[in-house]
C-alpha cells in the first residue's frame, strides 16, 4: 500500500472518530430543551474541529507533493554542475578539431580520428543524461531565452537582431538552460543624416 492511501486512509479513519464521538453522546429531551445554546456550541465545535481537520489534511498533501517535486528535481538535475564543468571540455575538443588543417599527415589521421570519437561519445553520454546542445545558425532570430548577445556587427547583409556568428555552443539540460549559446548579434547600420540644406 502507497504512503498516500495510507495517509488518506488515516485522515479518513480520524475524521470518521471525530464524527461519532460527537454524534454517539446521546442527550435527554430536557437537555435538548434546555441547553440549545450547549447544543449549538458543541455543533459550532464539531464544524471548527472538521474545518482544521480538513486544512491540516489538504497542507498535509501540499507537503507531500512539494517533497515529491523537489525530490524529482533533485534527481534530474543533480548532474548540473559536473555537466557544466564537462562542457569546457567539450568545447576545447571541438577548437582542436576546428584549428585540424584541411590535409592531415597520415601519421595524425588516427590522432584526430581518436579526438572525433571522443567528442562524439560525450555528446553521446550528454544526449543519455538529458544534456542537449543549442547551436543557433547563421541568420537565425537571436532568442534571448538561450542566447547570450557577444557582441554587435553592424550590416546590411542581416537582418538586424537575427545571429551573426556563433562563438561557442549552448546546453541545455532537460527544460533548463544549462549555458547560453554565445553570438554575434547583427545590428542594423546606422543612418546617415543629411545636414546640407
Amino acid at each position: 500500500m502507497s504512503q498516500e492511501n495510507k495517509t488518506n486512509e488515516q485522515a479518513e479513519e480520524q475524521e470518521a472518530k471525530l464524527e461519532q464521538e460527537f454524534t454517539a453522546e446521546e442527550f435527554s429531551p430536557e437537555e435538548l430543551a434546555g441547553g440549545g445554546d450547549e447544543v449549538a456550541a458543541l455543533k459550532a465545535e464539531v464544524a471548527n474541529l472538521k474545518d482544521r481537520l480538513l486544512r491540516t489534511m489538504a497542507e498535509t498533501e501540499n507537503v507531500r507533493r512539494r517533497a515529491e517535486k523537489d525530490k524529482a528535481d533533485a534527481s534530474a538535475y543533480a548532474v548540473t554542475n559536473f555537466a557544466r564543468d564537462m562542457l569546457n571540455i567539450s568545447d576545447n575538443m571541438r577548437r582542436a578539431l576546428d584549428t585540424m588543417p584541411e590535409e592531415i599527415p597520415a601519421d595524425l589521421k588516427a590522432f584526430v580520428d581518436g579526438i572525433e570519437m571522443t567528442e562524439r561519445e560525450l555528446l553521446n553520454i550528454f544526449e543519455r543524461h538529458g544534456i542537449k546542445k543549442v547551436d543557433p545558425k547563421v541568420g537565425e532570430k537571436f532568442d534571448h531565452k538561450v542566447h547570450q548577445a557577444m557582441f554587435e556587427v553592424p550590416t546590411t547583409e542581416h537582418v538586424p537582431g537575427s545571429v551573426m556568428q556563433v562563438v561557442a555552443a549552448g546546453y541545455v539540460i532537460r527544460d533548463r538552460l544549462l549555458r547560453p549559446a554565445m553570438v554575434g548579434v547583427a545590428k542594423g547600420e546606422v543612418q546617415k543624416v543629411d545636414t546640407e540644406v
